[in-house]
């Protein structure tokens, strides 16, 4: 699973992303999304591997076999999110049909800049997830994360408003954790994506979707480490302009064993798999890894 996802190359030109990014803000969301639909034919048509894997997905969360027709709806779902990031990333969030579910304890908390984790994964949006904090009052989110992979949309994303664009903490470079501690130190967010491992990283395997898979054990390790309140967070696309935010308690704080580090992290890697479970099941077409994630370590 961990080299996975890795070893997938980013798809379409930076043109064409400009290009369409260009006539929908000429001429309106509508129109743009006109032409996702031949982009998630050409997907389909031509990325074997991760039709495949959506497939499989699918199978194992509708609970039948999955056709063309569901890998299509699929697929564009996860086209619709990110052609929403144009309008995000531009301020337009009120364009959005936004519902937020949230313990109102939790939400005081977070626009009273109580430093925490974000723990989000691969699941709907995360932008709609940092456009709902901003408008909430909540302090700005730092995404701890590996910066390679994805350049060619981020770059065309960043520069329709770079003072907008994601705070990023690269992992896996001198001072990442310190920067990350700041943050919180600061009162503001850091968010960890916890469904994806970078290559030769430990694993621990779970129970997810009715078989065994392997979940990264560094995101919540890395939790742990920064001694901070931890949350789950979900934005679920659910068509047309509609957003569901999911925001869930997860830990006052993650204690770990020196002695049994994995040991004592499994419970929680257990109870983060159940939960995404959960919100899969309630967004089938929503998770957009598009590789073998059942694939033996």
């Amino acid at each position: 699973m961990s080299g996975g996802w890795l070893a997938q190359r980013e798809r379409g030109s930076r043109a064409a992303m400009r290009a369409l990014v260009r006539v929908t803000l000429a001429l309106g969301r509508s129109v743009g999304r006109v032409f996702l639909y031949p982009i998630c034919a050409y997907f389909a048509l031509f990325s074997r591997g991760a039709r495949r894997a959506s497939a499989d997905y699918l199978r194992r969360v509708l609970g039948r076999p999955a056709g063309l027709t569901e890998v299509m709806r699929h697929y564009h779902a996860y086209a619709s999110t990110l052609h929403d990031r144009v309008y995000l990333r531009t301020g337009r969030y009120r364009y959005f049909d936004v519902r937020l579910e949230a313990p109102p304890a939790l939400l005081a908390d977070l626009r009273h800049g109580r430093g925490c984790i974000l723990l989000g994964s691969h699941l709907g949006s995360f932008e709609i997830l940092r456009a709902a904090g901003l408008a909430e009052g909540a302090p700005p989110v730092n995404m701890l994360m590996r910066v390679e992979g994805g350049e060619k949309i981020n770059s065309v994303m960043d520069a329709l408003a770079p003072a907008a664009a994601p705070r990023v903490i690269p992992l896996g470079r001198p001072g990442s954790l310190l920067r990350a501690q700041e943050c919180l130190e600061r009162g503001e967010i850091v968010g960890i994506l916890a469904d994806r491992g970078l290559r030769d990283e430990r694993t621990c395997g779970c129970m997810f979707l009715g078989a065994p898979a392997r979940f990264p054990l560094g995101p919540l390790l890395l939790a742990g480490l920064l001694q901070a309140p931890v949350i789950l967070a979900f934005g679920l696309y659910r068509g047309g302009r509609r957003y569901e935010v999911h925001l869930e308690p997860f830990a006052g704080r993650i204690e770990l064993d020196r002695r049994d580090r994995e040991g004592s992290l499994r419970p929680w890697v257990e109870r983060y798999a159940a939960r995404l479970e959960h919100h899969c099941r309630s967004a089938p077409y929503n998770w957009f890894n598009f590789y073998d994630f059942w694939a033996p370590a």
